[in-house]
């Protein structure tokens, strides 16, 4: 298995204020996943800083069936984990006592496998794996 990335990532019910701390802090918008391919979910942002640090901002209002739908009572804050092999990350997670979170279990689209996962001390992992044209 392959990490591909590996970043923070920041799912809370008021994007707009989280968005502007960062944009304070000198990140600045990368990338809008609301926009691309085959995303249906709610809005995600990815902010990149001068020294290419990248943080992710989800909104948690989404559709029933979305990956981030879940009632926050705070911001939940997760590792983005994108593998090559999701199956064999999500064994290794699993054998290391890792939960799945989010009602939907894995999410699986035509564009990606994902689940949202927490370690037995809290922790959260998004474990993504993004499906190419080829696969």
């Amino acid at each position: 298995m392959k990490i591909t990335t590996f970043d923070p990532h920041i799912a809370t019910a008021h994007p707009e204020d989280v968005i502007s701390l960062f944009e304070a802090l000198g990140f600045e918008e990368r990338h809008n996943l609301k926009d691309a391919a085959g995303w249906t979910g709610p809005q995600m942002k990815r902010l990149t800083d001068k020294n290419g640090f990248h943080v992710d901002i989800a909104s948690s209002k989404g559709r029933e069936e979305d990956l981030t739908d879940m009632t926050l009572t705070q911001d939940l804050t997760a590792i983005r984990m994108n593998v090559d092999n999701f199956d064999e990350a999500y064994d290794l997670l699993t054998a290391h006592g890792f939960k799945v979170l989010n009602p939907t279990g894995k999410v699986r689209t035509e564009f990606m496998i994902t689940s949202l996962m927490q370690a037995p001390s809290g922790f959260a992992i998004l474990l993504i794996q993004h499906i190419k044209a080829h696969e």
